[in-house]
């Protein structure tokens, strides 16, 4: 057994949305292969008998588990299943250095860990265990779903492919040899000067506020909830943003190769006025083309939803069909 290093965990409750009356939470550590401890907030539901069906949460790209993801996993757990949302290596509670890094192995990793976590718990059933990717852990959630056949169910919600915006940028406008190129080239650079100094710099979060006028929708949008509503000392997007070259080997590793393989079920759900609904689209005509298990893979697309909606839009977040997919799929 992987040794867990001891993390320092606060004990108060300083989520961003409040805490619910019919759970018991309680903070819980654990191990991944690459020796990383992580941090999570455990959620069950009070007066809980037997093994209970479990999902583990994670998400946005840059938030912390007192954010969104601790907002999908007290919701759920109020609906029956015990929960976990916990922070990925690098970044909040959990342990790693250098400090506010990414990385797709480790961070695909993570959530693996997060399975082996659930599957050992006393008061868990091993055989009805999903996971919920959100935004940027969305992706990472698909391909998590490629590779960890323990999962019954994977939802994925407003989701990010990491590895097409950082190589292509947003909306594929950087998509070119060239201008990888000229990125790829100012990040080396950018690597040997911190070398020399010996520190990393931060590339810094989501803009103040108030954001300036003439900024697109989305910008406003995010610096609303992380600067703004769900501010939290230790969200990398609330504050100074990744290690500058945090998220470098993105560049070169697409992590949905294999998406068309993944045989248990799986739920792409986007808004339709979210900038980023493309990435959502695409992500499942992908894993459904020249694929053998179609039948249970579904993309709900809603109406009039924009991004953060469903990050803490309580009018907007599907509950009620997510707790329905995920019992249609043997996690419930």
């Amino acid at each position: 057994m992987l040794k867990t290093e001891e993390l320092n965990l606060v004990t108060e409750w300083d989520k961003t949305f409040p805490k619910s009356e019919s759970i018991n939470h309680k903070k819980v550590t654990f191990v991944n292969r690459y020796g990383i401890t992580l941090a999570a907030d455990m959620y069950i539901p009070k007066n809980a008998e037997g093994k209970l069906p479990a999902i583990a949460v994670c998400g946005p790209f840059g938030a912390v588990k007192e954010q969104c993801s601790g907002l999908y996993a007290q919701t759920m757990a109020e609906r029956g299943y015990l929960t976990i949302a916990f922070d990925p290596s690098f970044t909040g509670e959990s342990g790693g250095q250098p400090r506010y890094m990414a990385s797709p192995d480790i961070n695909t990793e993570d959530f693996m860990a997060a399975v082996d976590f659930l599957t050992v718990q006393e008061n868990v059933d091993a055989e009805k265990i999903g996971i919920i990717g959100i935004c940027g852990w969305g992706g990472m959630a698909l391909n998590t779903a490629v590779l960890d056949t323990r999962i019954k169910a994977t939802i994925v919600s407003t989701m990010y492919d990491m590895t097409r915006v950082n190589a292509n940028g947003y909306f594929d406008s950087e998509n070119s040899e060239e201008l990888r190129y000229e990125k790829k080239k100012a990040m080396n650079a950018l690597r040997t000067e911190e070398y020399i100094k010996g520190e990393y710099t931060r590339a810094g979060g989501c803009l103040p506020l108030p954001v300036p006028e003439d900024s697109p929708f989305f910008v406003k949008d995010y610096s609303e909830y992380y600067k703004g509503r769900c501010y939290h000392a230790r969200s990398l997007n609330s504050n100074e943003g990744w290690n500058s070259l945090g998220c470098q080997s993105f560049m070169n590793q697409p992590i949905l190769k294999y998406s068309n393989e993944i045989r248990s079920a799986v739920l792409i759900m986007h808004g339709d006025k979210a900038h980023s609904y493309y990435f959502g689209k695409e992500a499942y005509e992908a894993m459904v083309k020249d694929s053998k298990y179609t039948e249970n893979k579904e993309l709900l697309t809603i109406s009039g939803a924009v991004h953060t909606d469903l990050y803490d839009n309580l009018d907007v977040i599907p509950f009620d069909k997510m707790e329905g997919f995920m019992k249609e799929n043997g996690v419930g």
